[in-house]
């Protein structure tokens, strides 16, 4: 299964888009919410459920005592979305301020996931907001650029307005840059369509220069519940967000499959997987009550 990271040059949707992806997702999946800006789930789709002891924050102490540390804290720290724990959620942080403790975290991390994806045949998708340059290049604290390099594909999400592509024009030749340098390669950038706006998909695509790989409807009131929480609206699991969510999961699926095949790439961290598949079982287990 894929590891796809989602990232906006402002804010464009990457959140509720990254949420619709994963409780859409037919598989196991996985939510890791990485923006060193500081999560909002917590206090939103999860009213606040999850306090400040549970999330991202908590895996850089563990990953400074060593790896198998850090897979008892990843499975500990992840936050169930749905009653079978099947859809899990690992909360991200709640002051920006902490994001200069996970600087040496996020390669670690980035192994974790691989590890999610490929042994335990999680989807695993990455909330890494909104990105941060510096002097041109990702900046080392502000963006979790470690997560992006091992992902199997990036998305920068983008709406078909004027504003957002301008917007955008400015981010993607240095994120294809370090993707081709310190990645998997440039092929791994697309784009996710917000479609909202007077541009279709394929003016998004060639005005950017970059493949459009998949697109979600402008569906504000199932948005609207993924970001702020409440009362579901009416027809929410059969909502246009949703519905195009699960054939966006299965095209990223393919295309990552495809890029893995031809890349030939070597299995992340294989001395993490037993760990990691007998955490995640105990936790999916036990996890609703537990933090129930």
């Amino acid at each position: 299964m894929p590891v796809t990271a989602l990232v906006s040059a402002k804010s464009c949707g990457v959140t509720a888009a990254a949420l619709a992806l994963t409780l859409a997702s037919k598989r196991p999946s996985l939510l890791a919410e990485c923006d060193p800006a500081g999560g909002t789930i917590r206090a939103g789709l999860l009213a606040g459920q999850a306090n400040a002891g549970f999330g991202l924050y908590h895996l850089a102490r563990a990953e400074r005592t060593g790896p198998e540390a850090l897979a008892h804290a990843f499975a500990a720290h992840l936050w169930p979305l749905d009653p079978s724990g099947h859809r899990q959620l690992l909360p991200g942080l709640t002051d920006p301020a902490q994001a200069a403790a996970l600087t040496r975290t996020w390669p670690a991390l980035a192994d974790v996931l691989q590890v999610m994806a490929q042994q335990a045949g999680h989807d695993v998708f990455i909330d890494a907001g909104r990105l941060a340059l510096e002097a041109g290049h990702l900046h080392p604290t502000l963006t979790p650029a470690p997560l992006l390099y091992r992902a199997d594909l990036v998305l920068l999400v983008v709406r078909g307005t004027d504003q957002s592509l301008a917007l955008a024009r400015h981010v993607i030749a240095p994120l294809r840059t370090a993707l081709q340098e310190h990645g998997s390669g440039g092929d791994a950038l697309g784009l996710l369509l917000i479609e909202d706006g007077a541009y279709r998909a394929h003016q998004v695509g060639e005005a950017l220069q970059t493949p459009v790989l998949a697109a979600l409807p402008h569906d504000l009131d199932t948005a609207h519940y993924l970001t702020d929480g409440g009362r579901p609206p009416r027809g929410y699991g059969r909502s246009p967000l949703l519905r195009y969510a699960r054939t966006a999961a299965e095209q990223l699926e393919a295309l990552a499959n495809r890029r893995q095949i031809q890349q030939q790439r070597v299995p992340a961290a294989p001395q993490l997987a037993g760990i990691l598949q007998r955490l995640n079982h105990q936790h999916r287990e036990g996890g609703a009550a537990t933090h129930g």
